[in-house]
């Protein structure tokens, strides 16, 4: 029987989030209803609401979320109401050419839920945030999306693997493939930088240097891993990157800003055959020049990591066990958490740089 719960949705381009009654359908076959108990504001809820994402207006925000699946449809396997989990963006296919050739995580043809969530007042359907929408009590997903997790860990903090974090982490770990003994550099210490530092130290490089213009985010960026900071308003980042690795430039740099200057930055301040890893989002007009024969001549990659290059199944249940066992703080990225009614006021600090993540906790 669908139920009626409360949750948060961007009405339309720029205007004011607001809690309203949404209707959840039962799940279909290949469906899971989840009992959402945490879910970090993110970027992307803001871009959403600002119709960076699209205009396929009203939006119910919310992804990066951990909760309990309280009911299955029809043919859906391995997940049972009462399982804890983490939602996930990129149910993977099984059948798509990336899948085929054994690399999941590049998915083609990932999958969402196909019914929708509507409005109860008006029966108005709903687009849920990169398919999932979980700035809600309950939410509706693909099976897929649903990845079991140890249910010892906070809620709060197992949500954030569900976008942010898992991104950062993954960019450094997967995409970067940074090694122990690497030297890298982290452009942009937001949330998904800072997993980037926190990834990097996981992985045992030597040297981790954070580049930012916020000396406050510089000092967290510290906290968790970085071994040398730089502020970029004060000091040439591609000047500082090289004089702290010996003249040459980092094995491996990070970008996680998203705009045309930081990308050059991070390409000139790689050693030679270094790799350069861009996880920041750009917008769309943005435009990248850079002379042709410098991308020969210092070759090494140039990559773009999609969503950390992670497969929830293998790097969700991974992540959380390093975070219990003490190798992992996660709980570090959590600087505040809030009511559904605050998701507005969580956007403002965003903005400001007040926080590192907002966390709605129901």
């Amino acid at each position: 029987m669908a139920q009626e719960v409360r949750g948060v949705i961007a009405p339309g381009k720029d205007e004011p989030v607001r809690v309203e009654t949404i209707v959840v359908p039962d799940p279909g076959p290949g469906e899971a209803v989840v009992r959402v108990q945490a879910c970090g504001v993110c970027h992307t809820d803001l871009h959403y609401k600002q119709g960076g994402i699209s205009d396929d207006f009203p939006f119910l925000l919310g992804h990066e979320a951990a909760g309990v699946v309280e009911s299955v449809g029809e043919g859906v396997t391995g997940l049972s109401p009462g399982d804890f989990v983490v939602l996930n963006w990129r149910a993977v296919c099984g059948s798509c050419r990336a899948c085929l050739r054994g690399k999941p995580w590049y998915c083609f043809n990932t999958h969402n839920a196909r019914q929708k969530m509507t409005l109860a007042a008006t029966g108005q359907e709903l687009s849920p945030a990169l398919g999932i929408g979980a700035f809600a009590e309950k939410t509706l997903v693909a099976a897929g999306q649903c990845t079991k997790v140890d249910p010892a860990v906070s809620p709060a903090v197992a949500g954030l693997l569900g976008c942010g974090v898992m991104a950062g982490i993954g960019a450094a770990i997967n995409t970067g493939g940074v090694g122990r003994g690497d030297s890298v550099a982290v452009i942009g210490c937001g949330g998904v930088g800072d997993a980037a530092v926190a990834g990097a130290n996981l992985a045992g490089a030597a040297k981790i240097i954070a580049v930012d213009i916020d000396d406050r985010k510089l000092a967290t960026a510290r906290t968790l891993g970085a071994t040398h900071t730089v502020n970029s308003k004060e000091t040439d980042p591609v000047e500082a990157i090289r004089e702290l690795t010996g003249g040459f430039g980092a094995d491996v740099v990070i970008e996680a800003v998203g705009r045309p200057e930081t990308y050059q930055q991070a390409f000139y301040a790689r050693d030679l055959a270094g790799t350069v890893v861009l996880v920041g989002v750009p917008t769309p007009e943005m435009k990248l020049e850079l002379p042709l024969l410098d991308v020969f001549g210092r070759g090494g990659a140039l990559k773009s990591s999609w969503y950390g290059d992670c497969l929830p199944s293998r790097d969700f249940p991974m992540l959380i066990d390093l975070h219990l066992q003490g190798r992992l703080p996660l709980d570090a990225f959590v600087t505040e958490t809030i009511g559904l009614d605050e998701v507005e006021k969580a956007f403002e600090r965003m903005h400001h740089g007040d926080v590192l993540r907002s966390v709605v906790v129901l």
